[in-house]
């Protein structure tokens, strides 16, 4: 099927902003701004390369109105005028691209806040409990406490005028404090901010008013709501028809609409299972009831992103993490190169995941220059080298893809029949339809750049081609772990990485191993219709898995009806099935007609350490083959290994 990408390059105007196309960047945190409120220069960098890039309108992660207020991670401080300066850089460096730049302005997550940010009590609409501790009750905000927050809205709009942004966007999203106030599962106020439709909304359409006062009738404000929250007594989409009447109604220019609250979190940060354009079924109910421009963003597709266009049921596309992977991908569409745009995993493990886990400024798992563009810039070496890449998994390709851009001669050996590595040989479920993709653009790249790649080729530390390089770079990968279980080499037994591989036929089958692969693999098998159980010895499967991820994941196991024993253990492979030890001592066989072994990886060190050995002075190893583990941490070792040539 062909695609019309040229939809997605039409200019639009919202009010009085004239943009040159339909991509839109989504607000995303990056935990980039400074301690004192004012933006770094990693930030501002970070911008500009997606207005570099060819983004029309990018759109800031939600800045909170004042300290109070601020819930979350660290924001440009909107109370502020200390903040100006460094805000102004940012919105000078987005003009001198051609892109326009919105602030997203929120006063605060309110009972999804942590209780140690911010207000010891959290703030919210009503008496609700608190998100992350439900025994904590909220503070519901008093009327005076209301009208101060339209001040500081007020104040706010005028930092934005004063830095030179070109839009404002209202954040009454995810069940954040706006839409406590805006649902009547979060609002049981009786005053005039309670009850009714008109009056639930009375916080928000003050809130428009405020700023309206500010900025005038052609400075464009946008706001961002969720439509359906996806779960059992939120808010549905029929509920918030009258809503956006309401808003469009107050003076809203624009509406960024998708779907999801912190209840169903995995849609707040879509995952790999949830699909592409997920939340584009929002929009064709909301196109009866609005004229105003329609935003929409949910893990788009640049082909799902032509259909919504062509649908008419929305008017611009937002795109987040797809931003950051590849923040020249509108550029490469105008340009007719859809095949070298850089796809996003949609893996929230370097993004999201990066953020939660360890409090730290944003990255990618694809893209290694996020955050950083100003100290990885990649340039030529003086002198080409000759360069020998082991290993056509993502680090070696990384590897060979940054060297080949360096000016290197890149020769990649792979002792397999295609590229990918383990990660690709694994990707043969639909919701790993981007890990595929992204082989295929590492393929794309080599091919372009020059790099011969010689399949099917298995080096050894004597091959006199490593005499030859100038630079070796290992990336040999790992090999499954296998236990000393008694029947390990029966016929009915495979390992997860063939099964991938060659497939597995069986109708019943039992998968030892509840990790991410293994849960992967039970999904998979289950949505063929499978009959499929997971053997866990642990207490939870999927632990290794990114917080938002395994939310998906246990829902789908769930919804698949894959039979999960955690606290049990595998002890023998018999005819009849896996031989299991129970928490209690008990022993049983849990019938299969296949078996498949997920016991985790290690270290294909042989090869790497003969290498090493041989060549000290040259060699660099490379992801799996020193340590297990994520695609991530390969993909940055390979990029930093051709980064530090000289």
């Amino acid at each position: 099927m062909s695609y019309d990408y040229t939809k997605l390059l039409q200019p639009i105007k919202i009010n009085g902003m004239r943009l040159k196309n339909r991509i839109m960047m989504s607000a995303m945190g990056t935990f980039t701004p400074m301690l004192d409120g004012t933006d770094s220069e990693e930030g501002i960098r970070y911008y500009e390369e997606r207005a570099k890039g060819g983004i029309g309108l990018i759109m800031t992660g939600a800045m909170f109105l004042n300290e109070k207020t601020a819930q979350g991670g660290p924001t440009l401080a909107l109370h502020s005028t200390r903040a100006i300066p460094k805000a102004t850089v940012l919105t000078e460096r987005v003009h001198r691209w051609g892109g326009k730049i919105c602030l997203q302005m929120s006063c605060g997550t309110g009972r999804n806040g942590m209780p140690d940010i911010g207000e010891r009590v959290p703030i919210s609409s009503s008496a609700n409990p608190s998100f992350y501790n439900p025994e904590m009750i909220c503070r519901p905000l008093e009327t005076a406490e209301i009208k101060d927050i339209m001040k500081d809205f007020a104040n706010a709009a005028q930092f934005a005028l004063n830095a030179g942004f070109d839009a404002v966007e209202i954040h009454g999203h995810a069940g954040y404090l706006i839409d406590q106030f805006i649902s009547p599962q979060w609002n049981t106020r009786t005053d005039e901010y309670g009850g009714s439709w008109e009056n639930r909304v009375r916080f928000a359409t003050e809130i428009v008013n405020s700023i309206r006062n500010v900025v005038g009738p052609n400075f464009p404000i946008l706001f961002r709501i969720s439509l359906d929250h996806m779960y059992q007594g939120g808010r549905t989409l029929e509920d918030s028809m009258p809503i956006i009447e309401l808003l469009e109604k107050a003076g809203v220019d624009a509406l960024d609409i998708d779907s999801g609250c912190y209840e169903t979190m995995d849609y707040i940060f879509p995952t790999r299972y949830t699909g592409e354009g997920c939340m584009a079924y929002v929009c064709e109910e909301a196109r009866k009831h609005v004229s105003i421009p329609i935003i929409n963003a949910g893990n788009h597709s640049m082909e799902t992103a032509v259909q919504l266009l062509e649908s008419g049921n929305a008017d611009i596309i937002s795109f987040g993490r797809q931003s950051i992977a590849d923040p020249e991908f509108p550029k490469k569409l105008k340009e007719g190169r859809r095949e070298d745009i850089r796809p996003c995993l949609i893996c929230n493990e370097e993004c999201i995941g990066r953020i939660f886990g360890r409090l730290t400024q944003l990255s990618c798992t694809v893209n290694i220059q996020v955050c950083q563009e100003g100290a990885t810039q990649i340039e030529k070496l003086p002198k080409s080298r000759k360069i020998a890449v082991i290993g056509a998994g993502p680090g070696g390709l990384e590897a060979a893809r940054v060297a080949a851009l360096r000016g290197c001669d890149v020769t990649v050996y792979e002792a397999s029949d295609k590229i990918g590595g383990t990660f690709g040989a694994i990707a043969t479920a639909p919701f790993k339809k981007r890990i595929r993709d992204l082989i295929t653009w590492y393929g794309v790249q080599l091919d372009k750049l020059g790099v011969t790649v010689k399949l099917n080729t298995k080096v050894t530390a004597d091959d006199p081609i490593l005499e030859d390089a100038e630079e070796i770079f290992v990336a040999a990968g790992s090999v499954p772990f296998v236990p000393p279980i008694a029947g390990m080499d029966h016929e009915k037994v495979i390992d997860v990485t063939q099964a991938h591989i060659h497939g597995v036929k069986a109708e019943k089958i039992v998968i030892c191993g509840g990790g991410l692969s293994g849960c992967d693999s039970a999904l998979e098998l289950a949505m063929d219709g499978r009959d499929v159980t997971i053997i866990e010895m642990m207490d939870a499967c999927a632990r290794d898995v990114m917080m938002i991820n395994k939310i998906s994941i246990d829902r789908m196991l769930a919804e698949y009806k894959v039979n999960i024993l955690t606290n049990t253990k595998v002890i023998a492979i018999e005819e009849e099935g896996v031989k299991v030890e129970k928490a209690d001592g008990s022993t049983a066989v849990i019938p299969a007609d296949a078996v498949i072994t997920a016991f985790g990886q290690r270290p294909n060190s042989s090869i790497a350490e003969e290498i090493a050995e041989k060549y000290p002075l040259k060699t660099t190893l490379i992801g799996d083959c020193q340590k297990v583990s994520k695609a991530g941490s390969a993909i940055r070792e390979g990029f930093y290994a051709a980064m530090a040539l000289q």
